[in-house]
């Protein structure tokens, strides 16, 4: 039977949010409803909000979630009612050519829930990257649904839906971080400190992080920078060289995505480095670079999709790190907000206040 709850959706193209009743379905095959704990405040939701992502309006928020199992449709078996989850939104399918060739992580065919939720009055509603979880419950295909250790605090481990995992990912799965070697991450937001975390994580000696804000850098020094360079001051590739011997860094990673901050990362690896892209640039951006600089300087240029994770493989993994103390996904966590103070959550994102408010059920 349908159950009716509270949820926050965005009707149009730069209005505010608004606290509605959402109709959840009960789960078809392949589905399962979960019960939301705790999802965090991410760009991205305010992506949609803009009209950033789509114009499929209206969206039901939210994606960075962990919840408890409620109830699941028939041919489920991985997970149960009651079983702890974090959502995730790349459900990978198993039989597209990334997945036979091995490579699930950049599945080109990944599941959502088959069903709409609603608004009450019958209107479909579009969730956020296929989960929706500013909602008490949600309804998601159950491939989406990843079991964790029950113990591991909601608040915490939901971040790993998206940008903590995109950060993390960049470093340890993107950008192959090895021990020894020297990263420079460009953006020191929350996907940016959770790439510094990872770049410590996978041995990484030398961590440079570059911002504009002096904040940002005092956070990054806690997740494991060993250098921080203010790049409104200083020229933040020279610095990056000074600092690794003159060559550049191993890897760097741009977690703003603008053709500036990409141009920084590029000049500012070793010959043969890696430029990892996880900030998400918007459309319009271009860059226009001598093609002579490619070829000379050599390397990889990668972008990172979802921290290039598989779910199923990464989620446990870094939890148990979390469960084990050496991975602070609690420092993620700045504030602790009720439904209906997104709004005034996103206006603390943008101006850089928070690396993460998150919505407590």
């Amino acid at each position: 039977m349908a159950q009716t709850v509270h949820g926050v959706i965005a009707r149009g193209k730069g209005a505010p949010v608004e606290v509605v009743e959402v109709v959840v379905p009960d789960p078809g095959p392949g589905e399962a409803v979960v019960r939301v704990q705790a999802c965090g405040v991410c760009h991205t939701d305010l992506h949609y909000r803009e009209g950033g992502i789509n114009d499929e309006f209206p969206f039901l928020l939210g994606h960075e979630a962990a919840g408890i199992v409620e109830s699941v449709g028939a041919g489920v078996a991985d997970v149960a009612p009651g079983d702890f989850v974090i959502l995730n939104w790349r459900a990978v399918c198993g039989t597209c050519r990334a997945c036979l060739k091995g490579k699930p992580w950049y599945c080109f065919n990944t599941h959502n829930a088959g069903r709409p939720m609603t608004l009450a009055d019958g209107t479909p509603l579009s969730p956020a990257l296929g989960i929706g979880a500013f909602a008490e419950k949600t309804l998601v295909h159950a491939g989406q649904c990843t079991k964790v250790d029950p113990s591991a605090s909601p608040l915490a481990v939901g971040l790993l839906g998206c940008g903590v995992m995109a950060g993390l990912g960049a470093a340890m799965n993107t950008g192959g971080v090895g021990r020894g070697d020297s990263v420079a991450v460009i953006g020191c937001g929350g996907v940016g400190n959770a790439a510094i975390a990872g770049a410590r994580l996978a041995g990484a000696t030398t961590i440079i992080a570059v911002d504009i804000d002096p904040r940002k850098l005092e956070w990054a020094e806690r997740f494991g920078a060993t250098h921080r360079v203010d790049s409104s001051a200083e020229d933040a590739v020279a610095r990056v060289r000074e600092l690794t011997g003159g060559f550049g860094a191993d890897v760097v990673i741009d977690a703003v995505g603008r053709p500036e901050t990409w141009k920084q990362a590029f000049y500012a690896r070793d010959l043969a480095g890696t430029v990892v892209l996880v900030g998400v640039p918007t459309p319009d951006m271009r860059v226009e670079m001598p093609l002579i600089d490619f070829f000379s300087r050599g390397g990889s240029l990668k972008s990172s999709w979802y921290g290039d994770c598989l779910p199923s493989r990464d989620f446990p993994y870094l939890v148990d790190l979390y469960r084990q103390g050496r991975l602070d996904l609690d420092a993620f966590v700045t504030e602790t907000i009720a439904l209906d103070e997104v709004e005034q959550a996103f206006a603390r994102m943008h101006d850089g206040d928070v690396l993460r408010s998150v919505v407590v059920f």
